[in-house]
């Protein structure tokens, strides 16, 4: 059996770039990558990030999803989590020194130290990976801090990259991954352009720099990798950068291209839920939330200038509105699309229906009139409602938006932004922790934001990855996270850089095509 390639995965969050890693296989299903080490530190990632080592070293020794796992998914209380780690104590001692809680600073080379001593004999190749914290370089971030340019230049988020580069000149991995926001492609820092000074500092390491995407990269925006293409059901462009060290003469082959995947393919077998009333409207609003859907359905197709868009609201019953506000169960695994076997597999294979973190939440009454407005609005007319689309009473009671003349105008006039069916979502942000507006489910009957789950499954976390911490957290986490499914196709360009052959998760769904075509 070949030696597991050990990763380095710094910043690694609740571990979205390690779970692509971890889970690409060579031709005899053997895992190619092997985290040696992983560095988070907030609290609740580090939880997930942890849990999650310690399911794929449970899985290692059982090849299958056991009981007390499923258990604790279902019931993620101590008392489970204590049965689960004593069923599998040296697993759970492993993961835990794998996952590091830890503050990456520059200057501070404890932690550099640490990894070069669980590296200590071992001769092979070794890759780190890793994306320093962005919002410093985020583009909506900058210009809403555009007058605060002192503030924004002494940020040492913007410096974190320096921690990255620390590992590099100490370990010498034979290739590294970097992850970044598109911001950091004009961000400057003391008046110098970000980006370059990141390739300057990689290329004095030793390393040369290319793109996952172009074979010779031109431009800046040449690095930038657009997850839609490549089967991936979210609109996410991120600078990804893949650097290899210069002695090895490689010339890495790029991603490759697949059929597009949507919304309606990334939540298919989700059950439906009804959100419910914020506390402040629930003591506001004396009815039902059924009621208050309906009448608000009612109120809109009365007052409203679309026939169109009136005949569909009008047409809601009481029978057609989901009646629970969360769900912890699928009710059929036999769904296939593209992607049920990257979600669902190792759950189908120990017949457990079980599903995590899908828990709708509450709204403030008046946001629930604009939710349904806006998804009935994008399922008759095909594309999200604006502001300018608004009937009066649901403008938001925003000053930019009172003043305007021209609600075309008005920054951010998509601020009540619908999820479209038949279309990749739009980027998931660790904005979705703070409220739904951006990221509104496309069935109206339903009238809410989406779930932790769903946000994860647009990210393409499988089912079986749980979300530690509370919902707040988790949105974050999946917010902030690299998609595990095109990580596991970065993986195999890394592979294919070390001379291993590897099949990511699209060229064994290709394989098992093949195998049912030909079956007699």
């Amino acid at each position: 059996m070949r030696k597991r390639v050990p990763i380095i995965d710094l910043f690694a969050g609740p571990g979205g770039l390690g779970e692509g890693f971890s889970s690409l296989t060579d031709s005899t299903g053997e895992r190619i990558f092997q985290i040696l080490m992983s560095v988070e530190m907030e609290s609740s990632a580090h939880k997930t990030l942890r849990l999650r080592s310690f399911f794929r070293k449970i899985y290692d020794t059982e090849g299958r999803i056991p009981r007390q796992y499923i258990d604790y998914m279902e019931n993620p209380t101590a008392t489970q989590l204590s049965k689960l780690q004593n069923a599998f104590p040296d697993q759970w001692a492993e993961a835990d020194h794998e996952a590091v809680q830890a503050t990456l600073v520059e200057g501070d080379d404890a932690l550099v130290q640490e990894a070069l001593k669980r590296l200590e004999g071992y001769s092979g190749p070794k890759v780190i990976i890793g994306g320093p914290p962005c919002q410093a370089y985020s583009l909506v971030g900058r210009s809403r801090r555009s007058h605060e340019k002192e503030k924004l230049q002494a940020d040492d988020k913007q410096t974190l990259y320096k921690c990255y580069l620390q590992f590099l000149n100490a370990i010498q991995p034979d290739v590294f991954v970097m992850e970044n926001v598109k911001g950091i492609l004009s961000a400057q820092l003391h008046n110098q352009g970000v980006l370059g000074m990141i390739r300057a500092d990689i290329e004095e390491a030793g390393y040369t720099i290319h793109s996952l995407v172009v074979a010779n990269p031109q431009k800046p925006s040449d690095y930038v990798v657009k997850a839609e293409r490549y089967g991936i059901p979210q609109a996410r462009h991120r600078v990804i950068l893949l650097g290899i060290r210069n002695d090895l003469d490689v010339d890495p082959a790029q991603l490759k291209r697949h059929p597009e995947e949507t919304v309606r393919e990334a939540l298919a077998g989700i059950p439906l839920l009804r959100s419910d009333f914020s506390r402040r409207s629930k003591e506001e609003v004396h009815s039902s939330w059924a009621d208050y859907i309906l009448k608000a359905a009612h109120h809109i197709s009365e007052h409203y200038p679309d026939t169109e868009l009136a005949e569909e609201l009008s047409e809601i019953r009481f029978g057609d509105l989901p009646a629970f506000t969360s769900d912890d169960h699928v009710r059929r695994s036999d769904i296939f699309t593209s992607l049920a076997g990257w979600y669902r597999e190792r759950l189908n294979d120990v017949n457990s229906n079980v599903l995590t973190n899908h828990s709708a939440r509450s709204h403030m009454a008046k946001d629930l009139d604009r939710y349904l407005f806006c998804a009935a609005f994008a399922q008759v007319h095909g594309q999200p409602a604006k502001l300018k689309d608004f009937p009066t009473y649901l403008l938001p009671a925003h000053k930019n938006v009172a003043d305007s003349k021209d609600l075309k105008a008005v920054e951010f006039a998509d601020r009540f932004r619908v999820q479209m069916y038949d279309r990749p979502s739009t980027t998931v942000t660790s904005h979705i922790s703070k409220d739904g507006h951006y990221f509104i489910h496309p069935d109206f009957r339903q009238c809410r934001s989406l779930t932790v789950r769903e946000a994860a499954r647009l990210q393409t976390f499988p089912d079986d990855y749980f979300f530690e911490g509370n919902r707040t957290a988790q949105y974050q986490q999946v917010g902030n996270a690299v998609p595990p499914l095109l990580a596991n196709q970065i993986a195999k360009v890394v592979a294919q850089c070390l001379h291993i052959p590897a099949d990511d998760y699209f060229d064994q769904l290709q394989h098992a095509w093949r195998e049912v075509r030909i079956r007699p």
